[in-house]
Order: C-alpha cells, then sequence, then structure tokens
C-alpha cells in the first residue's frame, strides 16, 4: 500500500529543498527518504513520494542517486538524519532542531542511533561506526560553517543536544519533554544551541596556560 501523500515534515523539507543550491536539495532528498524509508518501509515508499516529502521534482532523485535503491543505501547509516544541517543556513539550525523533535519518527519507526548502538551484537564495533559518523557530520562539516574557538567542540556539542533530547523525548519518553509546546521547546533550544553557532563575547580569548 502506497504512504500518505504528506507527512508532518513535508513542508520542511520542501522549504529546505527550494531554499538551497543542488547539495542542499540532495541533503533535502536525503531527509525525506529518511522520514519516509523509516516510517513506510522500502516497499511502501515511492520516489515520487520522497521527493514530494522534499519538494522537488521526482526525477532529481535519478539525477543525484541514479535510483531509489542507491538512495536508500545512501540514508542507511545512522546519522543521515542529520544531513540537511550540513546547508542549512545557521540562523534556522534552532528552528530545525525544534522541528525535528516534534516530528522525528518514534523508537517504533526508526530505532534511535544510541539504541541501536546499545543493542548491537558487536557494540565495540557498533560504537566506533557512529562515533566515526558524527565526527564526518559534525566535528568535520558542521564545524567548518562556525566562526570562533573551539568549532569542533561546538559542533558536537550540537549533536550532543540532538541526540539526547530525541532520545530522552521518542525512544524514552520523559513526561515534561513529550508535553512540551513547540514554542516552549524553541525558547530553550534558543538559549542552548544559538550560543553554540554564535559564540558570546569573551570566548575567543583562551585562558594562558596555568590559569
Amino acid at each position: 500500500m502506497n504512504s500518505p501523500e504528506k507527512s508532518e515534515q513535508g513542508g520542511i523539507c520542501a522549504r529546505q529543498a527550494r531554499k538551497h543550491d543542488a547539495a542542499g536539495t540532495r541533503a533535502a532528498l536525503v531527509g525525506a527518504a529518511a522520514l519516509r524509508f523509516g516510517r513506510y518501509g522500502y516497499n511502501g515508499t515511492s520516489v515520487r513520494d520522497i521527493a514530494k516529502e522534499a519538494g522537488v521534482d521526482a526525477a532529481l532523485v535519478y539525477r543525484y542517486f541514479g535510483s531509489k535503491e542507491a538512495l536508500f543505501e545512501a540514508v542507511t547509516t545512522r546519522t543521515a538524519m542529520f544531513e540537511q544541517l550540513r546547508h542549512l543556513p545557521l540562523e534556522d539550525v534552532a528552528v530545525w532542531v525544534r522541528d525535528f523533535i516534534s516530528n522525528a519518527p518514534s523508537e517504533d519507526e526508526v530505532p534511535h542511533p544510541v539504541l541501536s548502538v546499545l543493542r548491537s551484537s558487536s557494540r565495540e564495533e557498533a560504537v566506533g561506526q557512529l562515533r566515526d559518523e558524527i565526527t564526518e557530520v559534525f566535528s568535520e562539516s558542521f564545524a567548518k560553517r562556525l566562526d570562533g574557538p573551539d568549532a569542533e567542540l561546538r559542533a558536537e556539542l550540537l549533536s550532543a543536544w540532538l541526540l539526547g533530547t530525541t532520545l530522552m523525548r521518542i525512544a524514552i519518553r520523559t513526561p515534561a519533554l513529550v508535553a512540551a509546546s513547540d514554542s516552549t521547546l524553541l525558547t530553550y533550544l534558543r538559549a542552548g544551541i544559538d550560543p553554540l553557532l554564535s559564540p558570546p563575547c569573551g570566548c575567543s580569548q583562551r585562558p594562558a596556560e596555568g590559569q
């Protein structure tokens, strides 16, 4: 059976696809595919579904990936859900995180990356793979977009916000996070995330050795 024509995150993906260049469109397709495959499975997701979710023509799926199978392979890494952060304008990151937390698939639909590692029969290997994936997306790629000191650290702290908050809300389902409204979530997310993207005055000077 075909999946529904529209999902909660369709507008988010579509806005990003239209706003960005080819690389941004590709990231939007990866994000849309991860959402669709996670919710409806491979057979329940069509190329048309993915393109509609991303707000682009279906022909672009074949242009950037060649086939549905190749796109599926591109989203099988556990950090594919964060692909859009490579190109998302920094001023939109807090809103994107809020929307991601609010609309992310449940643990029954898409296993959380951290829980996937904990459940792995070869946990040490799984931890290493997840570390490599997070390093590539955040410590290397996203960190290059940040001005100021400690860019890699700030990028990894952003990954901690994403992984920790989604783990608590989606997998563990702590009551306050589950009940929080989108506007309340955004208020507190901005308070924590905005300083990571643009550090406050005074962070540019490192203390001298021994201080």
